[in-house]
């Protein structure tokens, strides 16, 4: 395991005034702070994910992915805004502290709010939930340690983000 290093958070959310549903993920994983964007990783199913969810074509670059995300009212940060991580592994994560959410929560039309797994989730609940007051959905994660979940499943649980 690589050594655990302190981090701030790398890329600014994605969101808009007409935003109505908040993605949080955890932290950006190694591939992601490269590449400067969310799920950067190519074996990370989430972008797979939503352009299926929305009918859209796979975005490639950040600019269609962005689209894709405001064009469907989606709203998209992570929890974590600097923490002690290793490497990608969201289990190694110490010494969190939170993103500042409560502005896109109050400037936006957010009535929903989806974790992206079980760690954005426990995450939220810890440290974001007691200043937004708006419980998180927790989806299953698009990660590819999450195995179980195929390709198909993970589209038919995420299509819940489609119906607010």
């Amino acid at each position: 395991m690589s050594e655990r290093e302190h981090l701030l958070h790398p890329i600014p959310p994605v969101w808009n005034r007409e935003s109505r549903v908040l993605v949080l993920g955890s932290f950006p994983s190694v591939k992601s702070r490269e590449t400067g964007f969310f799920y950067g990783h190519s074996q990370n199913r989430f972008w797979r994910v939503l352009a299926a969810v929305f009918d859209s074509p796979l975005p490639k670059t950040i600019e269609e992915k962005k689209r894709l995300l405001l064009e469907n009212n989606i709203a998209l940060w992570d929890v974590i805004a600097s923490c002690e991580i290793s490497g990608s592994s969201d289990s190694s994560i110490k010494n969190a502290k939170p993103n500042d959410i409560l502005p896109i929560i109050n400037e936006s039309r957010i009535s929903a709010v989806f974790a992206n797994g079980n760690t954005a989730a426990r995450l939220y609940e810890k440290y974001v939930f007691p200043s937004v007051k708006i419980r998180a959905a927790v989806l299953p994660s698009t990660s590819p340690a999450n195995a179980r979940f195929t390709l198909e499943m993970l589209i038919e649980s995420w299509s819940v983000i489609k119906t607010r």
